[in-house]
């Protein structure tokens, strides 16, 4: 790709992607982050809204944060606030969980036709954001099958 002047991101871009890192750092953040990436794994809409909808779930809260997070900072990059290459480059995560709700995506937009929109507009403006999806897509594929392979009766909706 031929950068030209005008296409290179500038320092306000990398300030934007810099403060988006440090607000991922925040304890609550983090312990949210770690929860929707690593433990919770929705084998259905039902699975998603039954812990996403629900105040009386402890991890009701941090499925909201991380969500509307990477939405907001998808936003950011479709509104031309921060340069998409320099996002795309930096960030991976808004994609991660695309790809982790792939399977269900269509039964939450059923009833939560907005979730993750954002980032999916992403994928369809941008060829870098495109190509970052479909390698993360096969990569938790991957990463699903073998949780599945390692314990198969593993489903979110059968956890404690």
């Amino acid at each position: 790709m031929d950068l030209t002047q005008s296409s290179l991101a500038t320092p306000a871009d990398a300030e934007i992607i810099l403060r988006l890192y440090d607000l991922r750092r925040e304890d609550l953040m983090r312990k949210a982050r770690a929860w929707v990436i690593g433990e919770f794994w929705p084998e259905s809409a039902d699975d998603y809204f039954n812990v996403a909808m629900n105040s009386a779930d402890s991890h009701s809260s941090y499925v909201r944060q991380v969500i509307t997070y990477w939405e907001m900072a998808a936003a950011l990059v479709l509104h031309g606030t921060v340069s998409a290459e320099l996002f795309v480059d930096c960030n991976a995560e808004g994609f991660f969980l695309l790809a982790k709700f792939a399977p269900i995506l269509d039964g939450i937009r059923e009833r939560s036709p907005m979730f993750m929109t954002r980032t999916s507009d992403l994928v369809r403006r941008f060829p870098a954001a495109a190509a970052r999806y479909e390698a993360t897509l096969k990569n938790v594929e991957g990463l699903r099958l073998r949780m599945k392979q390692a314990n198969p009766q593993y489903a979110y909706s059968q956890r404690p």
